[in-house]
């Protein structure tokens, strides 16, 4: 993933496949941690831009996408996702499937306009949405400290209640999704920021170096790794053995081997594709009929 597996494994195991979840644009990991969620297969697929991706070809690496398991992937506008998680939030509560929505995005979105309007009006319904910023200290390529008047993002909405914590820790992901989860259920919209950091560079032209320094990188590495760090707690709880941890770590790397086989050796969409999935006929509801039939503070 980019270092910050803790935060996707440690939510999603607090949800059901009955939750909803959309992130922002870095979604792969997403798409695969999803409780009976997507496989290497159609995210490498996916990103190849073939028939066999999650979204036929025609999504790339912004738009990872799975109905059957509520997954609402990715969005190329930064921030975009935090409203249409409000909305996917809103029909969960009027028509009572008694679920979530987990809405993800970035500390660079986070100075969006659309996030707070969608705070406003979650609060206002009292809806079931988790919104998780993300904060790996620098947005895109700028930190923190030059882009946003205070770097405690979770205080932000002091309408809505908000928690920070360790995203780098996925026990402690865990536990704070349970919490979350209870919450919006019970009380409406939560506001969880996770504090984590990416090792690399925020895409293909960015060598991560520019804005800080290599020995910040490594340090991070060393001491908040989320993968070693399950990884230690697994060898001195006496949970699992070295060779184990091998034997999963070797699984693991043939599995996506053969994913990028298997993308590899896929068709492309056919040419008359480009015309399938673009308009779907919508089913109107009188506006009036919808204010009268929801109280949203019921």
């Amino acid at each position: 993933m980019y270092s910050q597996e803790a935060v996707a494994c440690g939510l999603e195991s607090a949800l059901t496949p009955q939750d909803h979840v959309i992130t922002a644009y870095r979604d792969h990991g997403f798409m695969v941690t999803r409780r009976c969620g997507g496989t290497a297969k159609e995210v490498l697929a996916e990103l190849a831009g073939r028939s066999t991706g999650c979204s036929k070809g025609k999504g790339g690496s912004m738009h990872m996408y799975k109905r059957a398991t509520n997954f609402y992937g990715g969005n190329g506008i930064v921030g975009a996702q935090v409203p249409l998680g409000t909305g996917i939030a809103f029909a969960q509560k009027f028509n009572k499937t008694g679920q979530v929505t987990v809405a993800y995005f970035g500390d660079g979105a986070a100075n969006q306009g659309q996030v707070y309007e969608s705070f406003n009006m979650a609060q206002l319904w009292k809806l079931p949405v988790i919104y998780v910023v993300e904060n790996n200290l620098y947005a895109m390529g700028t930190s923190i400290e030059r882009a946003s008047a205070t770097k405690e993002f979770y205080t932000r909405g002091d309408y809505v209640s908000g928690l920070q914590f360790d995203g780098m820790d996925v026990l402690v992901s865990r536990e704070v999704g349970k919490y979350a989860k209870e919450f919006a259920l019970t009380k409406g919209p939560i506001f969880l920021e996770a504090k984590t950091y990416r090792f690399q560079g925020h895409s293909m032209s960015d060598p991560g170096t520019t804005y800080r320094t290599r020995e910040e990188v490594q340090q991070m590495r060393d001491l908040h790794d989320p993968i070693l760090k399950v990884q230690q707690y697994l060898l001195d709880n006496k949970l699992a053995t070295d060779e184990e941890l091998k034997q999963i770590s070797d699984e693991l790397k043939a599995e996506v081997d053969e994913a990028v086989k298997f993308a590899r050796e896929s068709p492309e969409p056919a040419p008359e594709d480009l015309y399938h999935d673009v308009y779907i006929e919508p089913t109107f509801v009188r506006a009036t009929e919808l204010a009268n039939s929801y109280n949203p503070k019921k």
